[in-house]
């Protein structure tokens, strides 16, 4: 147990520290909720007259797959590549209780990354609708979904690789998953292909949790367990240490 403590404080502190990495996580999701909030520019779901109760469930997502794929696939990807992996799987840490840690890191910076979220938006004006004893289960499976993404990242990508492809598929999920614009107001083809992406789906549920008036989720909960179950499955039998 101390192994796994051990590992998991320095999993969290190098992710801290790391400042592209806190860049991602929560000051680019922090800074577009907060001006997007305050600057009247994107359009806004028929019902919703204020921006912060629509940016709010789409930037919990985005903080979801910022710590889930991307400060994950990242800082995997360039452990493989200097043969880390490879020696902490020799160490009496062992491989089980490695992941064991990634895992908690990723908890912990959602958590963090949720907390200074939450409380920017109250201080904004946001209050929580629809059914937010939701939200957790939803934020739980899409961190599956992404941590599979970036683990299937890392696990088959040279690290140099990985930043790129993991911090390019953030703009794409970004941009096509409802996060930020919403689908409606999206062409059709794109809206589309939006809901059926992992950011696409979280964001969907997370709008129906918290948010008064939005649209049932009903498929987008389906959606998004299929990627929490089928892109892990992909990280595991793709994987490869070194």
């Amino acid at each position: 147990m101390s192994a796994f403590l051990a590992q998991t404080r320095t999993e969290l502190r190098l992710s801290l520290r790391n400042g592209e990495q806190l860049l991602v996580s929560i000051a680019i999701p922090l800074l577009l909720l907060v001006f997007f909030s305050l600057v009247d520019v994107l359009p806004l779901p028929d019902g919703v007259d204020r921006g912060v109760q629509f940016l709010t469930p789409g930037v919990l997502a985005l903080a979801v797959m910022s710590s889930a794929m991307v400060a994950l696939g990242i800082g995997t990807g360039f452990e493989r590549q200097y043969k880390v992996l490879k020696r902490l799987g020799a160490t009496p840490l062992g491989r089980p209780r490695w992941v064991a840690a990634k895992i908690t890191m990723v908890l912990g910076l959602l958590l963090i990354q949720s907390i200074v979220i939450i409380a920017a938006a109250c201080l904004l004006g946001w209050s929580p609708g629809g059914s937010p004893v939701l939200a957790p289960l939803a934020m739980l499976l899409g961190a599956a979904a992404f941590a599979g993404l970036g683990l299937l990242m890392a696990g088959t990508l040279r690290g140099t690789l990985t930043l790129a492809l993991a911090n390019g598929l953030y703009l794409v999920l970004l941009l096509a998953g409802g996060m930020i614009i919403p689908f409606d107001q999206m062409p059709g083809p794109i809206g589309a292909l939006g809901r059926l992406l992992p950011s696409g789906a979280l964001s969907q549920v997370l709008q129906a949790s918290l948010r008064d008036g939005a649209p049932a989720a009903g498929s987008s909960w389906i959606v998004l367990a299929v990627w929490a179950v089928l892109a892990p499955a992909a990280a595991i039998r793709f994987f490869r240490w070194e």
